[in-house]
């Protein structure tokens, strides 16, 4: 199966996730680039569907745990200030690297709003500049039943810490 169909299937077998959309809607927004992005985030476990946010379509990873891309600082400014055992890369560089963004915490809600996500583990999520600024940085996590918005040294990394990402189709 190719990732195409795989994400057709995954898009029919949750309808909840765009109620609004149709199949024909997404392969319409999906260009070479975007079929490259889709492919990473289907590689390391993201399982991306699609979703409006804000009026824009979206790719996001509705993986119900944090993807594999995990142990990873929040950027390179953090992975660049660890005095030991600083990781390979950070959420935000491997993201960008391959044309994606983190999700913001708004994002990360209606995502949680949708279904529930991080039960075991946590995600980082884009981080605005001021607390960024001071060494924060987000990440999410479910627990109780309730979605939870925390701040750690951006410069920490967990094995169960991964990235939520997104890819703006339109």
């Amino acid at each position: 199966m190719d990732e195409l169909e795989i994400l057709e299937e995954r898009f029919r077998a949750h309808p909840s996730r765009h109620p609004s959309l149709t199949w024909d809607e997404v392969v319409s927004a999906l260009d070479a680039q975007k079929k490259v992005s889709l492919a990473y985030m289907e590689e390391t476990g993201g399982e991306p569907d699609a979703f409006v946010f804000e009026g824009r379509l979206y790719m996001a990873d509705f993986s119900s745990e944090s993807p594999d891309r995990r142990s990873l600082c929040y950027d390179g400014k953090a992975r660049m200030a660890r005095k030991r055992n600083p990781p390979e890369t950070s959420a935000q560089e491997l993201a960008e690297a391959h044309g994606l963004a983190l999700v913001s915490e708004e994002m990360y809600l209606a995502l949680e709003d949708i279904e529930p996500l991080d039960e075991k583990t946590t995600s980082w999520i884009m981080t605005p500049q001021d607390m960024r600024g001071q060494g924060g940085a987000l990440f999410g996590s479910r627990r109780y039943g309730r979605t939870f918005i925390y701040c750690n040294g951006a410069d920490s990394y967990y094995s169960s810490r991964g990235f939520r990402a997104c890819l703006e189709l339109g």
